[in-house]
């Protein structure tokens, strides 16, 4: 009888190692997947940032484009304006000379 018991632990030991074997591997392997899952995941979120960056710079460089235009007509019709009316421009004061007292 004990040595039926024997080759039965023999075997349920045998089996218990093979089973961590395994289980030691399925959770390397699962290991692996969860750390490509994160890269891949920051990779997607890096992404969407850098996007949504790129979105802001063009609407802000949009603004300032249509700043710049509106900059450009309101000088252009001051000069309009100036010629029209025929006025000179404003004479330049001298600086640095000193009237006899």
């Amino acid at each position: 009888m004990g040595i039926k018991t024997d080759r039965f632990m023999m075997a349920a030991v045998r089996a218990a190692k093979r089973a961590k074997q395994w289980a030691l591997a399925a959770a390397r392997e699962a290991e692996r997947v969860l750390h490509d899952a994160r890269q891949r995941a920051a990779s997607a979120e890096r992404r969407h940032r850098v996007k949504q960056r790129l979105l802001k710079t063009g609407r802000v460089l949009r603004v300032a484009g249509r700043a710049a235009l509106v900059a450009a007509v309101a000088t252009g019709i001051a000069a309009a304006r100036a010629e029209a009316k025929g006025r000179n421009r404003p004479k330049r004061r001298r600086q640095g000379r000193l009237t006899p007292s």
